[in-house]
């Protein structure tokens, strides 16, 4: 769920009204990269939220395997690239540093590494029957969390127990913030 929140109070009462959320995230940049400005973006799946930022349903986003994959003896694949790639990547990402992922859409071997090592977020249930594209999609999304706040994104999530993200301490600095600016 997107929804533009230009100051401290239309949070709160977003969040009271409609909340509260496993998950929010927002720019830390400005201008924001694939948000609007004063924007964010709540959720109780992670994996849906991240989809929604890089809008992957509207711009018909899949994994698929990219022109360097090994199998493909006509063309050299460059080190770090694995096989896989994302079609239709969002363009303002091209610009964006990041370990997981080169311009393009291209997967990096990190993906590759995480689902070696089993650092997917969220335990693989053995029972479930992956396919490896499934298995990209999941080490893709579990490292794309992690590498958030290097891209510029503020991503808010449950602390300790907590089945909500942790707004309290980012809600105290906001409402500082506007205060020291004279907006409330």
């Amino acid at each position: 769920m997107r929804q533009i929140l230009p100051n401290v109070n239309h949070f709160k009462d977003f969040w009271k009204n409609r909340g509260p959320f496993r998950y929010a995230l927002t720019s830390n940049e400005f201008p924001p990269t694939m948000l609007a400005q004063e924007e964010w973006i709540f959720g109780n799946d992670i994996n849906f939220l991240l989809k929604e930022l890089m809008q992957f349903d509207q711009k018909k986003m899949s994994f698929v395997q990219s022109p360097f994959n090994p199998k493909n003896k006509d063309i050299l694949r460059p080190g770090g690239l694995s096989p896989w790639k994302i079609n239709h990547f969002p363009e303002q990402w091209n610009d964006i540093v990041c370990d997981v992922f080169v311009p393009e859409g291209h997967l990096t071997c990190l993906v590759m590494e995480a689902i070696k090592s089993n650092e997917i977020n969220g335990p693989i249930d053995r029972s479930e029957i992956l396919s490896e594209k499934q298995t990209i999609e999941k080490a893709f999304f579990s490292l794309l969390e992690k590498n958030l706040e290097k891209m510029g994104y503020l991503l808010l999530t449950p602390l300790g127990k907590s089945k909500y993200a942790s707004t309290k301490d980012y809600l105290l600095e906001w409402e500082k913030d506007e205060q020291e600016a004279g907006l409330i």
